[in-house]
Parts: structure tokens; C-alpha cells; sequence
């Protein structure tokens, strides 16, 4: 299997592929790398996966790449290679596709009350590849954002480590047969990228804004979205 990502994250399930007993090829991601978090692992810097799809493609034993807190967009390179891309991404799809932090900030100014981690394969869209497996996880009327969003990346972590096994037993894997229905509304879906983002400074007036937007101590790790809401 290879890994594609950044961040704890990335690396908590590399470690746990490998107390499974189950191989990994490779882990690529941008400079500066933290090797050191698994320093007996094959690692290679990039900063466009797609400029290494040979090196991908030369590594992998199972065809599996696992995508996880990646923020590279996978294109034909990698795609047309016959490796098989598999997402985890937070929010609900189609929902909320894009940047997953910034998504959370919408759904909490919207109202909602539930929120996802979802895996999916990925296609030549962004969060648009076929769902194979998804996890809710509540959102509480008064939480503040950082509470809610280090929930999901346990729930993210969760989903990663449940869907782990099936993949490794059948790498074409179609996923579950009853996934439940989508929170979000499960509608047509939106897009939550940085045009949104630079967008969020209009909200200021929602009564959920200052919840909505309390990074807390995770200001450090979102620069883009603690910039914006400077």
C-alpha cells in the first residue's frame, strides 16, 4: 500500500497499517517531510503527486494508494496508471466537498447537526469519486469548532482503521452494501474551497460566527483559515 498526505494524521495510519501486519510500499507528501515519524519507511518528497506516478506505480505491491489529510489534486498521471486511489475525507459527500476545514466552519453556520467522515474512490473530480464507506458523528448545539473538528479526525481515523482490513483482503473493494444516508442534506453538494474561505469574513454577523470560528488551540495547524479570520 502506498500512503499520499501530510500530518498526524497520514502517519498514525501508516502506523497502524504496519501493527497490522500489512505492507507499506511508500509514503509521498510535501517537503519538509517528517521521516522521522516512521524512519523505517520508503518516503518521497513531492510536492505534485502526479510528477511521481512512476515511482508510485514501480513501488506498489497491491495497486492501493490511501490518500489521508492530502491536499494534492490526483491527476491523469496517477489516475490512468491503474492505481486504485481510495480518500478519506471529512465531510459529507457530495455535501461538502473541498477543504475540510472550511467546510466544517459552513455546516456549523448552516445549522447542521451531524457531520461525516467519508472514503471514497478517487476520479478526476475533487470529492466527486464513488463512496464506498462513511461515519457521522454529532455535532453539539454549543461546541465550538475546535472541539468538533478534532472529533471528526478521530472519526476519520476510525474509518480509516475499519476499512483497512477490507481493502487489504480485496483491493477492488466496492464498499458497504448499506451506507447510511448522508447528513448535510445529502443534496446536490457544494464546493468549500478557498474562494469560500476568503468569504467567510461576511459571516461575521451570524450568531454562530464566534462558535462557529473558535480555532482554539488548532490556530497554529489552519494558518490560511486563522489568517482570514484575523
Amino acid at each position: 500500500m502506498i500512503f499520499v498526505g501530510e500530518g498526524a494524521l497520514l502517519w498514525r495510519a501508516v502506523r497502524h497499517t504496519l501493527d497490522s501486519d500489512l505492507p507499506v510500499d511508500l509514503v509521498c507528501g510535501p517537503a519538509p517531510a517528517v521521516e522521522a515519524a516512521r524512519p523505517d519507511v520508503p518516503f518521497r518528497a513531492a510536492a505534485d503527486v502526479n510528477s511521481v506516478a512512476g515511482e508510485l506505480v514501480a513501488a506498489s505491491t497491491d495497486g492501493v494508494v490511501w490518500s489521508l489529510n492530502n491536499r494534492m489534486i490526483f491527476r491523469a498521471p496517477v489516475l490512468s496508471s491503474g492505481l486504485r486511489v481510495l480518500n478519506v475525507h471529512h465531510g459529507p459527500l457530495p455535501a461538502y466537498r473541498g477543504l475540510p476545514e472550511v467546510a466544517l466552519v459552513y455546516a456549523m453556520l448552516r445549522g447542521e447537526r451531524e457531520f461525516a467522515a467519508t472514503l471514497h474512490r478517487v476520479d478526476a473530480g475533487i470529492d466527486t469519486g464513488p463512496e464506498l464507506a462513511a461515519d457521522r458523528y454529532p455535532i453539539g448545539r454549543d461546541e465550538p469548532f475546535h472541539t468538533v473538528l478534532r472529533r471528526g479526525l478521530r472519526i476519520c481515523q476510525g474509518l480509516f482503521e475499519r476499512c483497512l482490513p477490507l481493502v487489504a483482503a480485496d483491493p477492488d473493494w466496492s464498499g458497504e452494501p448499506d451506507r447510511p444516508d448522508r447528513p448535510g442534506g445529502g443534496g446536490p453538494g457544494g464546493y468549500f474551497g478557498r474562494r469560500e474561505l476568503a468569504r467567510l469574513p461576511e459571516h461575521r454577523d451570524h450568531p454562530d460566527f464566534g462558535r462557529a470560528t473558535d480555532l482554539g488551540f488548532l490556530a497554529g495547524y489552519l494558518p490560511e483559515l486563522a489568517s482570514v479570520l484575523e
